[in-house]
């Protein structure tokens, strides 16, 4: 007898996307900064905060997507698929 009602994600798996995207801006943000404050050239800064943010945004998709799920996480996706 199982349900066929979706389950609620928790607030972390929620959160995670955007802790990731945080994660990037971080790094591109202090990346700018450095290039500002030793060059003071405001564009060079730009850019090596658009290219950082971009690099590190598709470097922890890469890693993101190269997880080994757990059996949790398993038995979730066996779940959703056979509701479609």
């Amino acid at each position: 007898m199982t349900q066929n009602t979706p389950r609620k994600p928790s607030r972390s798996e929620v959160l995670k996307p955007a802790e990731l995207v945080g994660l990037s801006g971080v790094m591109a943000l202090f990346l700018g900064l450095v290039i500002l404050m030793s060059t003071r050239e405001p564009v060079l800064a730009l850019i090596g905060f658009g290219v950082t943010f971009i690099v590190v945004l598709v470097v922890i998709a890469m890693l993101v997507l190269g997880m080994k799920p757990n059996d949790a996480e398993k038995t979730d996706l066996d779940e959703q698929n056979k509701g479609l």
